[in-house]
């Protein structure tokens, strides 16, 4: 910037004099709010947004950037009442006088904005926002109830939200205006009246999307405070998902929307059947699966197993080799004896002076012999008849003997238990001496009785 306060007087061009303006002008004014009346508002497809601001005495040129614009929660628009934050400047290339806005409120809303800052501040303080005092709202509520106004569109959505998603839904609406001068008063009376009757499940606190004026009955601490005290799960869903009220803190869930609460607090009834389909399809492959398992297991059961007959004639076979064993024991002994006394009777032809002595001798060994044959053979006879008795058990005609009777079908199946037997079926009654043929009339009467 020249130096205008030498003697010599300073010679600049127009450019370097509204560059030096302006940067006097943002370096001199800080950023300060400017309240007035929107006119020419214009928008171009850039999304840089020219206006001018605009009291009953004078106006000023604005501008507000791409970016800035495109943090508003409104739509400005002619005439509107706004608070700006703005930069003083000028616009160099036209030496227009200017402001550079960074952000807009609609007018009003910064009293409103310091009184909801100053509550939630007070609230939070009070522990109304902590998360350990939130709710879980209900998987399978059978009654929700409506906190809002019956005229409200956020009510029809609400209302074809829960149909469409869980049509045997009970509903309960605790009307309510929901915007007006004591409209917080009636709102807190609603959820209080609500609370009191305990005849829903989850309550539904709701309204359309406003300005922040429309939504202040949702900002004032009645309100806040009856959803606090209230005994039910409560869902907040209030304006826009942009739009946050106190109602929303002290809620035990917040949802953006009307139709998000509704869809917060019901099931839906064709995921839940589609889990239910695929959940039984799961099992049913899960019960085949073990089913296939369990029948391979008794095959291999099966096979394991032997059949009293089949073990009852290896014994008999046993029995009848370890006979045969004994026989030939027994042969091949008294061969043995018949040679030592042929060799005896040699011995003695050699000897005949002594031929009396070894003739007793002789019938002393062969009285000997015969009796030790006797002894072995009765304790043969002695062991295959303990052998054999140790076999009776297992004999099956034993046991029908004692009374007992086999039941089968006509494939040869055994029926084991009276619960695998049906009406009408055909069995087949084996008892020791003769198969008889029934009809099962009735099934199992009682514990161990069937009507045949």
């Amino acid at each position: 910037m020249p130096d205008l306060s030498s003697p010599q007087k300073a010679v600049v061009s127009v450019t370097q004099l509204n560059r030096d303006v302006r940067l006097l002008l943002e370096s001199g004014f800080p950023s300060l709010w400017v309240a007035g009346e929107i006119s020419n508002f214009k928008r171009y497809d850039s999304g840089h947004c020219y206006f001018s601001l605009k009291d009953a005495n004078a106006q000023v040129r604005c501008v507000m950037f791409r970016g800035r614009a495109a943090l508003l929660d409104f739509q400005p628009r002619e005439g509107l009442q706004v608070e700006v934050r703005a930069v003083v400047s000028l616009y160099e290339a036209r030496g227009d006088f200017q402001l550079t806005i960074e952000a807009m409120r609609p007018a009003g809303q910064g009293a409103l904005f310091e009184r909801f800052e100053a509550l939630k501040k007070q609230l939070a303080a009070e522990g109304l926002f902590a998360a350990e005092r939130k709710r879980a709202l209900p998987h399978f509520p059978q009654r929700i109830g409506i906190v809002t106004s019956p005229a409200a569109a956020a009510l029809r959505d609400v209302l074809s939200t829960l149909r469409r998603r869980m049509p045997g839904l009970a509903i309960i609406l605790y009307p309510t205006a929901v915007q007006g001068a004591d409209a917080h008063l009636q709102i807190a009376r609603a959820i209080h009246t609500a609370g009191q009757r305990a005849e829903v499940d989850v309550l539904i606190v709701c309204r359309g999307g406003g300005s922040l004026e429309d939504l202040w009955s949702f900002n004032e601490e009645a309100v806040a405070r009856a959803i606090a005290a209230c005994p039910l799960p409560v869902v907040s869903g209030v304006g826009h998902e942009t739009d946050f009220t106190m109602a929303d803190f002290v809620a035990d869930v917040r949802a953006p929307t009307p139709t998000a609460a509704a869809e917060l607090v019901s099931p839906n009834r064709q995921e839940l059947l589609q889990q239910l389909a695929q959940r039984g399809q799961r099992l049913q492959r899960q019960l085949a699966q073990q089913l296939q398992r369990q029948m391979q297991r008794l095959d291999l059961l099966g096979r394991r197993l032997q059949h009293p007959g089949q073990r009852l004639a290896q014994q008999q076979r046993e029995l009848q080799q370890k006979a045969r064993q004994l026989q030939q024991t027994l042969h091949y002994q008294q061969q043995h004896r018949q040679q030592q006394l042929g060799r005896y009777a040699l011995r003695l032809q050699h000897q005949a002076p002594q031929l009396l002595p070894q003739q007793q001798q002789l019938a002393r060994a062969r009285q000997r012999l015969q009796q030790a044959w006797q002894q072995r053979l009765t304790a043969a006879q002695h062991q295959l008849g303990q052998l054999q008795y140790r076999l009776l058990p297992w004999d099956p005609q034993q046991v029908l003997a004692r009374g007992y009777a086999l039941v089968q079908r006509g494939d040869g199946s055994l029926v084991r238990t009276a619960e695998a037997t049906r009406a009408g079926e055909m069995l087949d009654i084996r008892f020791s001496d003769a198969t008889i043929k029934v009809e099962v009339k009735q099934g199992l009467l009682q514990q161990g009785q069937l009507d045949i």
